[in-house]
């Protein structure tokens, strides 16, 4: 839990310090695109798994999700590929998303991240790039 709020705290204070463009060093750290598919397989199962996080993503196409989050994450860590799906607000907008449940989802991504044992520095990097997003994802305050 510790580690949690560390990173939690780190990548929304590093929001402020990813201003610049990412380069792709991230992305090969993160084993590039087939290392983003492994990971998103492996957070999908968990967060459907979670009781916190999974009601949101039971109903959802969960492949079609797993397949835009990994362009969306590889754009974000200045790999190739182009993210094509909705803007965070508009996916998010009648879903009744809580700060508590963006920092579920957070948790159970470091859950994923740990397990394919990506460093602790890389997923505070992606967290930093991904924390701007929790004001277009929360949408209950």
């Amino acid at each position: 839990m510790k580690k949690t709020l560390i990173a939690v705290t780190l990548a929304f204070c590093g929001a402020a310090m990813a201003q610049t463009a990412p380069t792709d060093s991230l992305y090969k750290t993160f084993g590039e695109k087939p290392g983003l598919v492994k990971l998103m397989d492996d957070f999908m199962v968990r967060l459907l798994a979670d009781p916190r996080t999974g009601p949101h993503f039971k109903p959802a196409n969960q492949q079609r999700v797993k397949e835009q989050l990994v362009d969306q994450f590889c754009q974000v860590m200045g790999g190739p590929c182009v993210y094509k799906g909705a803007d965070m607000k508009s996916a998010h907008a009648n879903l009744d998303i809580k700060k508590s449940d963006f920092n579920a989802l957070v948790e159970v991504l470091q859950l994923s991240m740990d397990a394919q044992g990506i460093p602790f520095r890389a997923q505070n990097q992606l967290l930093a790039q991904l924390a701007p997003m929790h004001r277009e994802t929360i949408t209950e305050k």
